[in-house]
């Protein structure tokens, strides 16, 4: 099938190309994590927050909201009925690969770069206060150490990147972050449809929550979930790739090309 890009999105194609061709490349280099941790720990937070939100949107309580050293993460909430629990289960990998396509349009569209950074600060930063540390010490637990100072020093860095970074840079920087929320959920998402086969270990994972939510075995639930994620990520890079009546990305200083 033929892929036709709009002349007034290449530019951020290139860009968004580059950012997917260099993650790539990195998870072949040994040790290359050290550089793409931050980015992990991003992606957790994103997560985790996907639970919690479902949580309060389901009318639930959110207990506490934790990120460890190895990149993995808990919220703990309390549980309403059974849209609910489904709804809360699946917000953690759906909710960061809609929050990367969301990423995706947003630098597609008139908004720049350096307000994504900072709005995506403010969201960990909010999760971290609200729910890394209030939320823990009013329902009886200690507040992950971990998690407060990852919570304060990412959005430090993302505020830094948009105050100093050059619009390139900072525009690079978001179609990273949309590439790394995308990439890590469907390779999380391949994970726990291997955690979920009959074959396997009894690993606990939200799909794991959603067979004792509903008796339906988890690798159906983990199955949904990656054709799901493979629908947004198409319904996301179809609208990405056509051509729009508004500006480019301001940050970018590209003049669409002229049919001649």
């Amino acid at each position: 099938m033929r892929i036709n890009i709009a002349h007034d999105a290449r530019p951020q194609v290139r860009t968004l190309l580059f950012a997917a061709a260099l993650t790539v490349f990195l998870w072949f280099i040994p040790f290359a994590e050290i550089l793409t941790y931050p980015f992990r720990i991003f992606v957790t937070f994103i997560h985790e927050g996907g639970h919690a939100i479902a949580a309060l949107l389901t009318g639930n309580t959110v207990q506490s909201l934790s990120v460890a050293l190895n990149g993995s993460g808990e919220v703990y909430s309390t549980t309403g009925g059974l849209f609910s629990q489904m709804f809360v289960s699946s917000a953690g990998y759906l909710g960061a690969m809609a929050f990367g396509t969301m990423l995706l349009m947003l630098i597609r569209r008139t908004v720049a770069a350096r307000f994504v950074l900072v709005g995506s600060a403010a969201l960990i930063l909010i999760l971290t206060v609200a729910y890394g540390f209030f939320s823990p010490l009013m329902h009886g637990s200690l507040p992950s150490l971990f998690t407060l100072v990852a919570g304060v020093a990412l959005p430090a860095g993302l505020i830094a990147a948009a105050r100093f970074a050059t619009p390139r840079v900072a525009t690079f920087l978001v179609s990273f972050l949309a590439v790394q929320c995308v990439l890590n959920a469907l390779f999380d998402l391949k994970n726990v449809l291997f955690m979920s086969s009959p074959f396997a270990l009894g690993t606990h994972t939200d799909a794991t929550n959603m067979a004792q939510a509903t008796g339906i075995p988890q690798i159906f639930w983990a199955l949904i979930w990656v054709g799901l994620a493979f629908a947004i990520l198409s319904l996301a890079l179809r609208a990405y790739a056509v051509s729009k009546d508004q500006p480019s990305q301001p940050d970018l200083p590209f003049e669409d090309p002229l049919d001649i």
